[in-house]
């Protein structure tokens, strides 16, 4: 009989309720002008990984925005190494909005509270506590792993995983595949019924910024090229614009393995499938699939004038467009149409659209990991309406998957969780995280 291999320690899993609750209280709030500071985030997990024999390097772009790689050798030198990458920064938190403090770290009734318990310092913690259990345990991984733990990436990336990839790409090498976050959370659609979304893509990011011009004048006269009423007017457009269909082969994968968990006859693979009707027949499900079976395009931000009785020459809008890939070419031709002649738009940040092989080998062990710890578990494949660091990570030729691991109850919405507040997240999840992280790592 083979030997049953050794799980996590006892240690890590009172290491990854101590790592999630003190990062969280170091305030890495990044509101996008560059005044983030994670610096004293990425000293913190390197002396802890130096404690444990793990060799870290800091890099920063920018003074204070610091980056921690480090490698953990496997015991296969021909096998292709691993990316396991988390950021440090989180988005911004308004206390009052809160019914704990949002940097407070506060471990209550068996949850921690606080902003980046989901996104994505619960992840950091998880993956310090495997690997310095590993390195008590004597254990080391197959193939090397490398860690990265990067700032900037509720913003650019440029002083982070874009840094990395750009500056630093030998620190990288022998790379194929990443794990990082929003994916292997559970998802209750009906009672009896778990899932555990796999990220296997990520829509590409389209930030268009829009300008409109026109002529200034009087508030009180005529003015039949007012540049905000021209804004006015390319907004309302974009924001109810419907994107047509476009199914990728992971939204397709994602399709099929639920048409079948809920007995629905239905070939997803036809090319005329009707994804409005299916998506109605998933229910709750459905929200998994929906937000990326097509392009978007958000309204965010609006700028102009300067008194109320003065039209300004010009307006400024942002929007927040998501695209999936080939379809680009499309995009850009479409926001022409919908912007008019009046309107010029232009890309603010762009990042391409990603897609990971479902059929892989690797999928198949980020599955059996999950089910390992959850046998009643569904793992199911999902595209992310947004993304993360991965998108940097593949100009190095690395292909990412989203796997932070968390069985959350069925009250707990993890999407709600995300950016919003009240941001926590049980202990039990965590523990269950850092069990399947071991044992994904181990066997991959």
């Amino acid at each position: 009989m083979a030997e049953e291999v050794r799980g996590p320690d006892t240690t890590a899993l009172d290491e990854v309720v101590t790592f999630t609750s003190e990062l969280i209280r170091i305030d890495t709030t990044n509101r996008g002008g560059g005044d983030c500071r994670e610096r004293p985030a990425a000293e913190y997990v390197a002396e802890r990984l130096a404690a444990s024999g793990i060799e870290p390097t800091l890099l920063e772009r920018t003074p204070g925005r610091t980056n921690v790689v480090a490698r953990i050798p496997g015991t296969d030198p021909s096998a292709e190494a691993l990316l396991v990458h988390g950021h440090l920064d989180v988005v911004p938190a308004d206390p009052a909005e809160w019914t704990t403090h949002p940097f407070s770290g506060e471990i209550r009734d068996g949850v921690v509270w606080g902003r980046g318990a989901v996104d994505m310092k619960n992840m950091d913690a998880m993956v310090l506590a495997v690997v310095r259990s590993w390195a008590r345990q004597g254990i080391r991984p197959r193939r090397d792993i490398v860690l990265a733990y990067t700032a900037d990436e509720e913003a650019s990336a440029e002083d982070g995983s874009g840094f990395l990839a750009d500056r630093h790409a030998a620190l990288f090498e022998g790379c194929t595949e990443g794990i990082s976050e929003s994916g292997a959370f559970s998802f209750h659609p009906q009672p009896g019924t778990t899932l555990y979304p796999i990220a296997a893509g990520e829509r590409g990011t389209a930030w268009l910024k829009l300008t409109a011009h026109g002529r200034a004048g009087h508030g009180s006269k005529v003015n039949t090229a007012n540049a905000v009423t021209r804004l006015a007017d390319a907004v309302a457009r974009i924001g109810s614009h419907t994107w047509p269909v476009r199914l990728t082969a992971t939204v397709r994968a994602a399709l099929a393995e639920l048409a079948a968990l809920y007995a629905i006859d239905i070939d997803t693979r036809v090319p005329d499938l009707d994804v409005d009707v299916l998506l109605d027949k998933l229910g709750p499900a459905a929200a998994l699939v929906a937000p990326t079976v097509r392009n978007s395009t958000n309204p965010t931000m609006l700028d102009a004038g300067y008194k109320v009785n003065v039209i300004p020459g010009q307006a400024v809008a942002y929007i927040d467009g998501r695209t999936l890939p080939g379809t680009e070419e499309e995009f850009a031709e479409t926001m022409d149409e919908l912007t008019g002649p009046h309107v010029e738009w232009e890309f603010h940040h762009r990042e391409v659209a990603l897609e990971a092989p479902v059929d892989s080998p690797t999928f198949a062990k980020l599955r059996a990991a999950v089910e390992r710890f959850d046998p009643d578990g569904h793992v199911v494949p999902f595209t992310m309406s947004g993304g993360t660091d991965a998108k940097q990570f593949s100009r190095l030729g690395i292909t990412g998957y989203g796997f932070s691991p968390l069985r959350l109850p069925p009250d707990l919405d993890y999407g709600a969780l995300f950016h919003g507040v009240d941001e926590r997240v049980p202990v039990d999840a965590l523990h269950f995280g850092v069990r399947v992280l071991d044992h994904y790592l181990k066997s991959a």
